[in-house]
């Protein structure tokens, strides 16, 4: 990864701020993408700080002219992306049903069930998740025709297993996953692999709420989670990262595209008995 260029979506957040500097320790030229200008300005300040190359960027990954404006920059700042993590994603409450299940014996005045939910909310995740995805490839793949290049999509344990209670979510990441074959497919002989993660549960600033209370327990949802996780626990941000450096070497994984990986301490592959 010596001087390549390597832009990172969602990059102030913990997982994939925790990437970005994984790779600049290996040489490379890191392009910090995230909405919230400060968060990306304090991870950038922090690969410089180490020795490391790295410029922030606030970019709307919902928007094609904001990514394309942030693409010029970066060809002037850094030169031409050769690898490009989609990391930009999330939830939202409007398209969270409050309960497991439906119950016809609850009182539902106070809940939000299916019925409930609300299209902006799930329009808003899916446009998050796959869309935002989709628009950032469109716009850095496109200077990989004729130079070749790598494509790592973030899906989730999701794709493979839906949760409860966050549809749309679920569904939103599902559609990467799928997206990620279509790409791979599509680029197979532009010399461009697209591939993906599949994270399990890891701690972040957008769900630490759902998995611990104010005094810092495992709430009940959190419990539920870890006896469904063969390991027993939450993963570590950096438990990510052979996962990542392997896909991204030409060397080790050039035959590799359309793959999702599940990183999920076996989330995904347990039936629960």
């Amino acid at each position: 990864m010596k001087d390549k260029v390597v832009v990172i979506t969602g990059a102030g957040g913990v997982l994939c701020s925790t990437i970005a500097k994984a790779y600049a320790e290996k040489g490379a030229k890191i392009a910090v993408l995230d909405i919230n200008q400060a968060a990306a300005q304090a991870v950038a300040d922090e690969i410089v700080a180490a020795g490391g190359i790295a410029k922030a960027y606030a970019t709307n990954c919902l928007e094609k002219a904001s990514i394309a404006q942030t693409r010029d920059d970066i060809e002037r700042d850094l030169g031409l992306c050769d690898l490009l993590i989609n990391g930009a994603g999330g939830n939202h409450p409007k398209g969270t049903a409050t309960h497991d299940t439906f119950d016809l014996q609850e009182d539902t005045s106070e809940i939000k069930t299916f019925f409930d939910l609300e299209a902006d909310g799930i329009d808003f995740v899916f446009r998050l998740n796959f869309l935002a995805t989709l628009l950032t490839t469109q716009v850095f793949a496109k200077d990989m025709i004729g130079r070749g290049g790598n494509v790592i999509n973030i899906s989730s344990m999701n794709a493979f297993r839906p949760l409860t209670r966050i549809p749309a979510y679920s569904g939103a990441k599902a559609a990467v996953s799928n997206f990620t074959q279509w790409l791979a497919v599509y680029f197979a002989k532009s010399n461009i692999r697209v591939n993906a993660i599949a994270p399990g549960f890891f701690v972040t600033n957008q769900n630490r709420a759902l998995l611990f209370d104010d005094q810092g327990n495992p709430t009940a949802r959190s419990r539920k989670i870890l006896a469904g996780t063969p390991m027993g626990r939450f993963g570590e941000a950096s438990e990510l990262l052979g996962t990542l450096f392997y896909l991204s070497d030409d060397r080790a994984a050039g035959f590799v595209t359309g793959v999702v990986i599940p990183i999920d301490g076996g989330f995904s592959a347990y039936s629960g008995v």
